[in-house]
């Protein structure tokens, strides 16, 4: 009886152990669905407006652009330039995304007019004071992250696989993020992020999807909120162009001072 016991127990824990690695796979396969899925747009230029809301409601807008460069041995890379308002018209943010180490960011002051480095420990801090943190600017590239395929769900009456993926850079500001995958097409509806104590502290909704030359999603709104602080910043995009030519050389310091005059 002791035995059978025995085999009965190892039986249950390789399968309780089979369930989790079955997870774990699960959640990596739609997470490289989803980015296989976007494969191929090259390069693209979109303006936006950047609206940012304090817990009392009051809003104050920005206007600026975002180009990307699409690349396949690295993460992307990106260039944000804002235009108005004044106080922050020519300021920049270049990001370069790599998959397996710590993204490079710079940031072009025009006060000063200079560039700066934006450390990896300051990358969980706010954007240009929105509720986006330097590290949100970064492409998903898969291999930043490790997964677990939590369930399917329905959110806004669309089917989704819901996944939850966890930082491999220690100096992420979260311990974790939960991710809504629209079961077709594998775009993001919803991601919640939770931070270094593991409280749920912000949620991203992204709304009014378009496709774009029969294969690419883009959302037209962004709006994350940060449900510590009570405030909210929507982004809302506009005029969407790809393959537009962009070139590594377009990526650089000085490409990015030079956005910035």
């Amino acid at each position: 009886m002791k035995k059978n016991a025995v085999l009965s127990l190892l039986l249950f824990l390789s399968n309780v152990f089979a369930i989790a690695q079955s997870a774990e796979d699960r959640g990596l396969e739609i997470a490289q669905k989803a980015v296989e899925a976007d494969k191929g747009f090259e390069s693209s230029k979109v303006s936006l407006k950047m609206i940012l809301a304090n817990k009392h409601g009051q809003e104050s807008e920005r206007f600026l652009e975002n180009q990307t460069l699409e690349l396949h041995d690295d993460g992307d890379k990106s260039l944000i330039i804002f235009h108005s308002p004044k106080d922050v018209e020519g300021t920049a943010t270049l990001t370069f995304t790599h998959k397996l180490t710590s993204d490079d960011q710079w940031l072009y002051l025009p006060a000063v007019k200079r560039v700066k480095r934006i450390s990896s420990d300051n990358k969980s801090g706010p954007f240009m004071g929105s509720e986006f943190a330097y590290e949100d600017l970064s492409s998903q590239e898969v291999e930043k992250y490790r997964y677990k395929f939590l369930r399917e769900d329905n959110i806004n009456g669309i089917k989704t696989y819901v996944v939850e993926r966890y930082p491999n850079d220690p100096k992420s500001g979260y311990t974790k993020q939960i991710v809504w995958y629209h079961q077709e097409n594998f775009r993001i509806e919803k991601t919640e992020y939770y931070d270094r104590k593991g409280a749920l502290m912000k949620t991203l909704s992204f709304n009014n999807y378009k496709q774009y030359l029969n294969k690419h999603w883009r959302a037209g709104e962004l709006v994350m909120e940060n449900h510590l602080s009570g405030k909210k910043t929507r982004l809302i995009f506009e005029n969407y162009k790809f393959k537009t030519g962009l070139k590594d050389q377009d990526f650089s310091q000085n490409s990015l001072a030079r956005a910035g005059k």
